[in-house]
């Protein structure tokens, strides 16, 4: 019997059946706006033709530098649609920045938020690289026009959507997208790291890698059609860690939030009936610190980004929302491994179950393992052995990553790739214990770890044991120079509203939180020097910058000794 020809896996295939199954419902709302699925898949057509008639083929690459916006998701779906590849670009990098990633991806059309492409399009221009900038609609629905129009340069959404209406006398029609494509290890997206120890690198993800990926998010967050999901992730972070793409597979509606900021998460949730939101920890801390916090039973957060503390875990939970924590990097399309809740967990007190939830855990189905092996030395040959540590929850090693939920490659960048991939598995650069139940948990980045006196010193764990104290609303900690120890630990604090430090009140404060540590962890691993600050330098994915702090603690040293600071 002749079997029947199988098709590509491609997340495009998510739009069209949720056009065909639930045409009138709503897909995306974007402030005033209401998109249904069958409008959006109308949409993605127009797009994916202007685009064609623009002159992007297979494989060019096409840039989005928007904060959430229906815009923003709808690129995901057409530009693939139209054989392009979409860049969505970190709306916080400075125009040196975007301008080295459009010349390194090539991108000759940029759609993006007014504000945005104005403080980009100068730099860009005198390189010569855009030469097309599409302004999306405004948060209040509304169609900004171009400030200083110059021969179709910059042209609005609404005006590049017409392009792509369909004419008699065209050879084009609806028929040239069926929302399939050709090839599953083509390129979807390229996604590029934060680059804060170098040059970014573009990660390039494919649609069988998007397509499993986001089937691996709607079980880890048990989507549904009935699901309501907030975006307050940033959708240019890991292409939304695939979730644009995995709510489109069940048909969930989508809620775009452009700014996120307490009292607009809640109205959301209260009139929008938010069911699902993923964020870094910092999200959750300005949900359960806002004002406006109450009881959200049947809301389920999902977390990432920096491993959250049990305290924030508890705070979560003590309000009705339920929180599962997952692991990954933007090689690894977002999440790999998720924290997956064991049954006897349920009879646990709040505090030791958050304890239990703050580990990273195991992969999501449609990954492969995640191996904890021993250092790899660099510049270790590409068939390097890799050799597991045991399973004992003491042993440190690095995570390692493969199979589909991993990268294709580093964009333009062979070297970089085969020095990921030494021993046939993606290298996380993080460290971290197996427990005897399998489950993962890091203890730091292999760059932040602290070495004092000889000792290791993961600063996560001290990190957990600081801000569990009341006074301590967010924390840092680094290591700094010291003559004797090599390094030694230094607490960056973000202080909780009301706390008194004026006068003999700071000291008191400070040796309260160092009584409190002891508690807590080893003597060895309680830091003794604290830094008060307003806030913690963060990526806009919600990371502490703690590269920014180590440069300030390095030049502050350097200037104390007398030494020359470059």
């Amino acid at each position: 019997m002749a079997r029947s020809a199988q098709s590509s896996l491609t997340p495009l295939r998510f739009l069209d059946r949720s056009a065909q199954v639930h045409p009138g419902k709503t897909a995306c709302i974007d402030g005033p706006r209401r998109i249904t699925f069958a409008t959006m898949r109308a949409d993605a057509v127009l797009m994916a033709r202007a685009l064609r008639r623009r002159g992007v083929r297979e494989g060019d690459r096409v840039g989005m530098l928007a904060s959430n916006s229906y815009e923003a998701l709808l690129a995901q779906f057409a530009v693939p649609l139209a054989g392009g590849v979409l860049v969505a670009i970190n709306t916080r990098l400075a125009p040196a920045e975007v301008r080295y990633i459009c010349d390194h991806s090539d991108i000759h059309i940029l759609f993006g938020e007014q504000d945005l492409i104005l403080s980009s399009r100068r730099t860009l221009g005198s390189a010569g690289l855009v030469d097309t900038f599409v302004l999306i609609h405004n948060a209040d629905g509304s169609q900004p026009q171009p400030k200083h129009p110059d021969a179709g340069t910059v042209t609005t959404w609404d005006e590049f959507l017409d392009e792509g209406v369909h004419h008699e006398e065209d050879a084009d029609d609806d028929t040239t997208f069926p929302f399939t494509v050709d090839d599953e290890d083509a390129a979807i997206a390229i996604n590029y790291t934060s680059g804060t120890t170098g040059r970014p690198k573009g990660v390039v993800y494919t649609h069988r890698g998007a397509y499993l990926n986001a089937l691996g998010e709607v079980t880890t967050q048990d989507f549904t059609r009935d699901t309501v999901y907030l975006w307050t992730l940033p959708m240019f972070h890991c292409s939304g860690w695939c979730t644009g793409w995995a709510a489109m597979a069940v048909s969930a509606t989508q809620v775009a939030l452009r700014a996120v900021r307490g009292p607009e998460m809640w109205d959301l949730i209260d009139t929008e009936g938010v069911t699902a939101m993923c964020g870094a920890p910092a999200v959750l801390s300005t949900l359960v610190g806002a004002d406006a916090a109450h009881q959200a039973e049947g809301l389920s957060v999902v977390t990432a980004g920096a491993p959250p503390s049990p305290t924030v875990i508890e705070a979560c939970e003590n309000l009705g929302i339920v929180v599962t924590h997952v692991y990954g990097l933007t090689e690894s399309y977002g999440p790999y491994t998720v924290c997956e809740p064991q049954p006897d967990w349920t009879d646990l007190p709040v505090a030791g179950r958050a304890k239990l939830k703050a580990r990273q855990g195991v992969p999501m189905i449609t990954n492969a393992d995640a191996r904890v092996v021993e250092a790899v030395p660099a510049g270790a040959p590409a068939d390097t052995v890799l050799i597991d540590v045991p399973a004992d929850g003491v042993t440190m090693g690095e995570i390692v990553l493969g199979g589909n939920g991993v990268m294709k490659e580093y964009f333009h960048n062979p070297d970089a790739t085969a020095e990921a991939f030494v021993g046939g598995w993606f290298h996380s650069g993080d460290l971290a214990v197996k427990h005897p139940d399998g489950y993962i948990q890091i203890l730091d980045r292999a760059k932040d770890v602290v070495i004092s006196g000889g000792e290791n010193i993961s600063t996560i764990e001290v990190e957990q044991a600081v801000i569990s104290h009341p006074a301590i609303d967010d924390v840092a900690v680094i290591g700094v120079p010291d003559e004797k120890w090599g390094e030694r630990l230094r607490a960056y604090v973000v202080l909780t509203p009301g706390t008194d430090i004026s006068g003999d009140a700071a000291a008191k404060v400070e040796q309260s939180v160092i009584d409190h540590c002891r508690g807590q962890i080893a003597g060895y691993k309680v830091p003794r020097d604290y830094r008060v600050i307003d806030e913690l330098p963060r990526t806009s994915t919600g990371k502490v910058r703690k590269n920014a702090l180590r440069d300030d603690a390095w030049a502050e040293h350097e200037a104390e000794n007398g030494q020359r600071v470059n």
